[in-house]
């Protein structure tokens, strides 16, 4: 039997957007229900079009536990899933939480007191990536290394304090609400784009090492590949949206592209010294690799340049040909959806 919430706590509602999640959405509910947090508390999984065990298992979960709730996602984008559970949702605390995303037991308890001493709108922290595999492992490596996906501290840890962005969030609902939610033209970087706007509005956006995801890396080179060139495609499109928001750390791997593409075509047909470029680059990474495989198996620490050059270009690559037309139709569409609680 479950224990009364205390009152004195604010309620919380977890809101999950879910696609083709069969093999961790299990998992990263019962993560949510297991947390060591005494307030009320409540799940709202939006449910996308999966082709695999995700509908079935999401029912076993309503079935068998009164707090989970879900609602349909048909577009199966990520931030009409975000939006739809926030409406669903009706207590003051929202929590985001991937599909294959595991909390640790004090996260939500952790995050809830940080909201209250620091007065931010959203706090987030560390994205611990972790691997089942050799490939998985090499993934979590590069991620977290400060030459895989830059300096953000929810990759490669830091102190606590202000943050541009954070890895997933906890909000104030006011916050979600004065914001009008997600803007659902962005397919991904909706997270970036939002706190974006939270912290144009004043609010804060916080860090702490104190709060961590567990999250697992794509299963293999050709989803991860897709992955960073979506992510570089529309961070492109948030730069374009919101003028200021760019830095150099974003324009390191077009860069890294066009230099390392230049050096082969220049090396190929006048002078092999430009091979230089793409040589030099290769030999940064493989070194870079050899600190981030520290206590990996060999399988794995082999895979670790593989995962830090597709990470890398396919980023970079992405950038670069993001398509003007996708800034276009998001600053056509101007105002994200409102989202309230009926």
């Amino acid at each position: 039997m479950n224990a009364k919430p205390d009152v004195r706590l604010p309620a919380v509602s977890v809101i999950m957007p879910v696609l083709n999640e069969e093999r961790h959405l299990r998992g990263a509910v019962e993560a949510i229900l297991a947390q060591e947090y005494d307030g009320e508390m409540e799940v709202v999984i939006a449910l996308g079009p999966s082709t695999d065990r995700t509908d079935e298992i999401a029912a076993e979960l309503v079935r068998d536990h009164t707090r989970v709730h879900t609602v349909p996602n048909p577009t199966g984008r990520t931030p009409a899933a975000l939006n739809a559970a926030i409406k669903a949702s009706r207590h003051p605390i929202v929590v985001r939480v991937d599909g294959h995303g595991m909390l640790s037991p004090n996260y939500i308890a952790t995050a809830v007191r940080l909201l209250e001493e620091t007065g931010a709108q959203n706090v987030g922290g560390i994205m611990h990536a972790e691997g089942e595999n050799d490939w998985e492992h090499a993934v979590a490596a590069a991620m977290t290394s400060k030459i895989g996906v830059g300096n953000a501290a929810f990759h490669t840890g830091g102190e606590a304090g202000p943050a541009e962005t954070v890895y997933l969030g906890v909000f104030r609902r006011a916050a979600l609400e004065q914001q009008g939610g997600y803007n659902e033209e962005f397919i991904r970087a909706q997270d970036w784009e939002l706190n974006f706007r939270i912290r144009e509005a004043g609010g804060l956006i916080w860090f702490s090492p104190e709060l961590r995801v567990s999250y697992r890396p794509r299963p293999n080179v050709k989803a991860l590949a897709k992955q960073y060139k979506d992510y570089g495609r529309w961070r492109h499109v948030v730069a374009r949206y919101h003028e200021g928001s760019i830095n150099l750390r974003y324009l390191a791997p077009p860069t890294a592209v066009c230099a390392i593409a230049a050096g082969i075509v220049v090396g190929a047909a006048l002078t092999p010294w430009a091979l230089v470029i793409p040589g030099g680059y290769l030999a940064a990474i493989v070194a870079g690799s050899l600190p981030a495989g520290k206590g990996l198996p060999l399988g794995a620490r082999l895979r670790i340049p593989v995962a830090l050059a597709t990470m890398h270009m396919s980023w970079g690559w992405g950038f670069l040909t993001s398509p003007k037309a996708l800034a276009k139709k998001v600053i056509a569409s101007r105002r994200p959806a409102v989202v309230t609680a009926d």
